[in-house]
Formats: C-alpha cells, structure tokens, sequence
C-alpha cells in the first residue's frame, strides 16, 4: 500500500495549511494574514480539530467562504470557527491564544447544532476559503481591520493564481466535485461563479447568504436561514 493511501484526509489538509505561503506582490497598504504562520496556537488547535473530525478518506462537500478573519480561522486555523466555538463545540481544549468571539462562528455553529452536531456536519462537509489566507489594512485608528479578497481588483488580481492553485490541490484531496458551496450572494458567489466556469472545478456553485451579513442585518431571521442552509446541505447525497 503506498504512503499516500495511507493518508487520511485530515493529514492532506494539515500538512496543507502548514506549507501555505502567499509569495506574490500585494498591493500598497494591504498585508496578508497567515494564521498558520504567524499565531503560536493555530496549526497546533486546527491539527487537532482536522484529526478529530477528518481521520479517515471519505470525500467532502467543500463549502467555500471569502478569507479568514481575524477573530475566526485567523486565530484557531478552522474556518468560521472562534475560540470559542472550538472548545465548546468541538471539544478542541488545546487552543492557547487570545480569546474572541467572531459573529460568523455564532450563526455557522447554531446551524450546525440544528443540523445534528458537528460529527454529523463535519463527516459531510469542509468548510475553507476560496482564499485560504486572509489580508488586513490598518484601519482609522491605526489597527488592523480585515480586508476581502474582491475588496480592490488589484488584489483579487494579485491572488488569483493562489486561488486557483489552491483549490486545485483542496480538490485533489478527494472532494466530492458534483457541487460546492458558496458563503456569500455578492461578491464571493460571482468570482467563485466566474472561476468554476473557466475552470470546471465542480457542477455548480450554490450560494447561501454569507454569516456574518445574516448577523449583522438579518438577526432577527437568523432561524429562517438555518433552515435555508439545512434544506441546500440535505439536497445533495
């Protein structure tokens, strides 16, 4: 049995995360976030967190987001994941770093609850990044504020190869190619729309209204897209 059969999925992601390098120029003013890099805790919790749910060679469903922010992935490693959420959710206790609390990682695991639990959600699906690194700018009061892939053309430009180059290889893991998620019903789903059609990485691209825009201006019917998001994850097989 060869070395690579022998890999489980988790081991493929880690040992992806843990090479990913942002190597091309970027535009004035914007540095990028590499959490796997720069945060003492993130390759070490994010490795736990693969292990735990990914041990095995069983395709996935890849649910694409825009970037990691900085209070989610940018400090556990796991997308749309806080502290917070990994250690009550997916009982990883290993996480050391700061503490936050990310709006997103709210919404995404109430729907994971409902949906029957994170074993049940993570046994179906992976949730990344079209862009696995995330990027900031300073802010008004000088501190970093995170910053979207499509927020200037000269980035989404400068980044566009690593999308595709990382995709490329996310794939290659052995995900399930007849569909893919899309958090986001903007921006996100029409670069995700226009690259997929260049180059036939999945069947269709299905877009759900991205998290944190259900937080933070739709609060009030964060139920009604539970159930939206339920009913898109239990139509395919």
């Amino acid at each position: 049995m060869s070395h690579e059969h022998m890999r489980t999925l988790a081991d493929k992601i880690i040992a992806f995360n843990a090479a990913l390098k942002f190597t091309s120029p970027l535009p004035s003013g914007i540095a990028v976030m590499n959490p796997f890099r720069e945060n003492k805790g993130a390759l070490a919790a994010s490795s736990a967190f693969y292990k735990k749910y990914y041990s095995d060679n069983e395709p996935r469903y890849l649910i694409l987001g825009i970037n990691p922010g900085r209070f989610g992935a940018g400090l556990t490693g796991v997308a749309f994941t806080d502290p917070k959420r990994l250690r009550e959710y997916c009982g990883i206790t290993s996480y050391e770093g700061p503490d936050a609390h990310e709006p997103s990682s709210v919404f995404v695991y109430s729907m994971i609850e409902q949906y029957g639990g994170a074993e049940k959600f993570y046994s179906k699906f992976l949730i990344t990044s079209i862009c696995p690194l995330g990027f900031t700018v300073k802010g008004k009061n000088g501190k970093d504020v995170n910053y979207n892939y499509y927020d200037s053309k000269e980035l989404a430009d400068s980044v566009r190869d690593f999308m595709v180059e990382c995709l490329t290889k996310e794939l290659a893991f052995g995900m399930r190619r007849e569909a893919c998620f899309c958090f986001g019903t903007g921006k996100n789903e029409k670069y995700i729309t226009a690259l997929n059609k260049e180059y036939g990485f999945f069947g269709k691209v299905i877009a759900l209204e991205h998290p944190r825009y259900i937080i933070q201006y739709k609060s009030k019917r964060m139920q009604d897209y539970i159930t939206k998001y339920i009913r898109n994850f239990n139509m395919l097989p």
